[in-house]
Order: structure tokens, then sequence, then C-alpha cells
């Protein structure tokens, strides 16, 4: 009797052991979930709070057939004047100057053999916003939850610049870690410019991966390629994990400290101040260019006020888009000293293999119009404020098995070069 109720204990003992191990994990487990819940809950609060900062307030809303929102918000509402410096500054609602000598670029549609239109954009077919307003694009939650981090919104990472000169290793120990980026480039060095031209026609590249991007913009920069560059940057791309879809889309870029902390795409940060209230940056636009089908392009000027220091950007020929104030930046303060013209994806490297997302068309320059992508009629502005065409014109590209770039010149286009590639293929593996 005595061993068969010391049995039963024992298994009393071992049953209730058994309870208190249960008992245990599910406090702890509740305990985890208890501390999980405010981390997610501020980090909601966060990206509300962030996008109460970016949404301000419209006078009107316009729905774009591409899903977008188009706030119009009163000019002197926009992100720009978040920035303490400038709280009291008065908006130059156009230039001092324009470039001398722009390039008529009607007629030259109208005269060429190989026809090219003019884009708009996508929203415009639903309204334009009023008069003393400017549209932005709204950004939704998930946009912002596609970042890293709600700090890094909206900011390009490092390494987004294509460095085709030698430079020494000291300058920037990750040179020749470009972080997977890629480019097809032309570029000028060696002088002080005081801006850039181009027209390029616009399409719309397959990606690979959601958090690659393929782009074509022209880049203003000054400083060294360490940790003081500045730049400015505009042009048209495509990436899904800014805007979560496949659109060609308007952008603007700048930096004064080499993508590290200051700057942004677009109007997701105070800086740039935009005047314009028929443009959208970081909207659709359509249409764009087909394989051995119409072309499409757009005209981008960029360029220096060198009487208030700002600098400005005209999108098209009519369309002056506004200004970044020159106090943004350290060596563009003065004068840029090197313009780079192209294409720039961001290669991953999936499963091991070079990315297949695409540079522009996602044909090599030597297919030609029609079928490649280009820039036309580039030009730099110089020190008197006149548009010039670039002297010792040079290329750059990585690897020029995945994406290429080949220049030439004539009478119609002036200076310009054929870009881009598939990625991906037998002699890009």
């Amino acid at each position: 009797m005595a061993a068969a109720h010391n049995s039963r204990s024992r298994m009393r003992v071992g049953f209730m052991g058994v309870l208190l191990f249960i008992f245990f994990f599910l406090d702890l487990a509740l305990l985890t979930c208890a501390a999980r819940q405010p981390l997610a809950s501020r980090q909601k609060l966060r990206v509300h709070k962030h996008l109460k900062r970016l949404n301000k307030p419209p006078v009107k809303t316009i729905e774009s057939p591409d899903g977008d929102k188009i706030d119009c918000v009163h000019i002197s509402h926009q992100p720009a004047f978040d920035h303490p410096f400038l709280k009291d500054h008065k908006i130059q609602m156009r230039p001092n100057y324009h470039p001398e000598g722009l390039y008529d670029e009607n007629k030259m549609n109208t005269e060429s053999k190989e026809r090219v239109d003019n884009v708009h954009q996508l929203w415009h077919v639903n309204g334009m916003c009023p008069e003393d307003t400017i549209p932005i694009r709204r950004t939704k939650e998930d946009d912002v939850l596609r970042a890293s981090s709600v700090k890094r919104y909206g900011k390009k990472k490092h390494k987004s610049i294509p460095v085709p000169r030698n430079i020494p290793k000291s300058a920037d120990p990750d040179i020749d870690n470009e972080s997977g980026h890629q480019h097809a480039i032309a570029y000028v060095e060696g002088d002080k410019y005081y801006g850039a031209k181009a027209t390029m026609n616009v399409w719309e590249p397959k990606i690979q991966q959601s958090n690659e991007f393929s782009l074509s913009q022209i880049w203003i920069l000054g400083g060294s390629f360490g940790q003081d560059l500045n730049s400015i940057e505009a042009g048209w791309q495509v990436s899904p994990d800014l805007y979560g879809d496949n659109n060609t889309r308007l952008f603007t870029y700048w930096t004064s400290d080499a993508y590290q902390a200051t700057g942004c795409y677009n109007l997701l940060c105070s800086g740039f101040i935009q005047i314009n209230n028929n443009i959208a940056m970081g909207a659709s636009i359509s249409p764009v260019s087909g394989f051995r089908n119409s072309q499409y392009d757009i005209s981008i000027l960029v360029w220096k006020d060198q009487k208030e220091g700002n600098w400005w950007m005209q999108f098209g020929n009519g369309y002056v888009l506004g200004y970044w104030p020159s106090f943004l930046f350290s060596y563009l303060a003065d004068s840029a000293s090197m313009i780079e013209w192209g294409g720039e994806v961001v290669n991953s490297e999936p499963d091991g293999h070079h990315t297949s997302t695409q540079m522009g068309s996602g044909r090599f320059p030597e297919e030609g119009f029609g079928k490649s992508s280009y820039f036309r009629n580039i030009q730099v502005v110089d020190r008197e404020n006149n548009l010039k065409s670039p002297k010792d014109l040079g290329t750059f590209t990585e690897q020029s098995n995945c994406y290429d770039v080949q220049t030439g010149s004539n009478s119609d286009w002036g200076h310009y070069f054929y870009y881009g590639g598939p990625g991906k293929n037998p002699n890009c593996p």
C-alpha cells in the first residue's frame, strides 16, 4: 500500500511539474507579446507622425488613374518650409536669369525625321491644381513601411554615384564596392559648371527584384567622392520600393553629404522649393516609348542663378519647377566640378547571378533609335550663363557586357549617346 501511495504521490508531483512548466512558458509568451505590442504601437505612431509631417493639408485632391492621390497644397505650406533656415524665407517666384541658347525642341521635333513626342503626367487626366498651390504625391502608410526605417524613407542608399576616374583609395575606402549600383554614363569634369541640360527618351524598364530600381538622370556634382559629396539629380525612374509599383516616374534628388543624413527624393524632406502647379515630383509619366514604336522624351535643365545662388530646375520647355536654396550645399554653393548623364540600376545579385533588371529600354546602345534609350542635345551651362556643348565627353560603365554606352554627335541632336542594356545575359552571367 505504501509503495502504491508513493507512486501516486510521484505522479502528482510529476503532473504538477508539467503544469508549472506549461504555465511558465504561457506567461513567457504573454510577456513577450506584451513587450512586442508597445514596440509595434510605437512604430505605428512614428509612421503616422511622419505621414502627418509629409502630407500637408490640401486645398484640393486629385485621384490619378494609377491610384496615386495628388494633393494641391498651398505653396507656402509645402514640406520645404519645415526647414528651420526657411522659416522666414521669401519664395523666389521666378529665376533672375535663364541660360542663353536654349534649344528649340519643338522646332527639332517638327523637322526631325526621327519623330519624338512629348509626355504628360497621368494625374492630369482628372484635373489640375489651382494657382498658388503645388501638386504633391500623397505618401501612404505602405510607402513608409516598405523602407528599412522611417528615418531612411525617401533616401537613396550610399554609393549611388558612378566614379569614372581614379580616385585615391584614401578618399573613400569603399569606392570599389558600389553596393550593387551599376551605371552607364557620359560625363565631363575639370571645369566649373553652372548647370546642365539634356533630353532623354522615357521607358518602362523591367525590374527583377522589388528592392532594385532603374533610373535615367542628370547628376550635378561638387566636392570629393568621399563623405562630403554634393549632388543634385533629376530624371525618370522605376522604383517598386519607393512607389509601390512599376510605373515610370519623374524624380529629383539632392544630398550634401554623400547620401548619409541630408537630402531625399522629390519633396520627401525639407529642401527643394516648388513653385509650379502643373508638375508633381514622383508622379507617373505617360506615355512611355515603345520598342520599334513611338518615342517619347522629356527635357530637363538644372542651372544656377548666380545672383541669388539657388539651383533651378526646368522640365520640358516651359515648366520651371522650383529651386534648391544654395545654403543646402557646401561645394555646390559655388559651382559644380562634374556633370554626369546616364543610367543607373541596383544589382542585388539574386540567386548569386547578375540581375535581369533593365537599364533604359533594356537594349544595348548599338541597336539605335526606336530600340535603345538615349540622351540627346547634351549641354552644360558656363560661367557666363550660356548653354554650351560639353568638351571632352567621357564615358564610364562598370560592366559593359551588362550595360553599355556609346556617344556621337550630329547637327540635329548635338552631342548625344545611346546607353543601357538587359543586365543578365550569356555575356553577363
